[in-house]
């Protein structure tokens, strides 16, 4: 089997969040499947010095969000997982209770049902009882829950390396390893 895993890319601050892993997937043999929301093109506008092309550009295989047709919406087409990062309430809220809308969410909803692995850099803060109750419903579905938390132990110079790092953490709990992550007691330097 190809080794494929989907990529999505809301509206919720933090874009660069699924630029990073992009850009630390290109260097492996995983097929990278991306599919981005209409509120991301304006947050990828608003954050980053780059076009929704250019983004688009990093993946093997770029979906249109509103093409529910596309390979990602269909359990026969095998993958590793998805990751979605960032991941808005609305996104979110829609995987939750099944609302598949979009091609993102479809594809997370097809991911769920598959039993694969479903990651949400879920971006948000404060939270209400509301947003409490849709990651409860989204663990309970299988998903996993997590938010981009630096971590400090690895005292980054930068904020590309906490970036860096909460999306190599991201994808461990897909199974894969870049080579991103500045491991807890993996060395002296702590």
């Amino acid at each position: 089997m190809k080794r494929r895993l989907v990529i999505g890319i809301t509206g919720a601050s933090g874009a660069a969040f699924g630029i990073s892993a992009l850009r630390a997937l290109a260097s492996t043999d995983i097929e990278t499947h991306l599919v981005v929301s209409k509120a991301a093109a304006r947050t990828i506008a608003e954050e980053t010095d780059l076009s929704l092309d250019d983004v688009r550009a990093m993946a093997d295989v770029a979906h249109n969000n509103l093409d529910i047709g596309a390979s990602i919406a269909s359990g026969s087409f095998r993958t590793l997982g998805m990751l979605v990062a960032p991941c808005s309430v609305k996104s979110a809220s829609e995987i939750a209770w099944g609302i598949t809308s979009s091609l993102l969410s479809r594809a997370a909803d097809v991911t769920l049902k598959e039993r694969r692995r479903l990651v949400l850099m879920f971006r948000e803060t404060p939270l209400h009882s509301g947003h409490l109750r849709t990651l409860t419903q989204l663990d309970s579905a299988g998903a996993i829950v997590m938010p981009p938390v630096p971590a400090l132990y690895s005292k980054p110079q930068s904020v590309q390396e906490l970036i860096d790092h909460s999306v190599g953490r991201a994808l461990d709990l897909l199974g894969i390893d870049v080579g991103l992550v500045r491991r807890w007691k993996d060395d002296d330097d702590y």
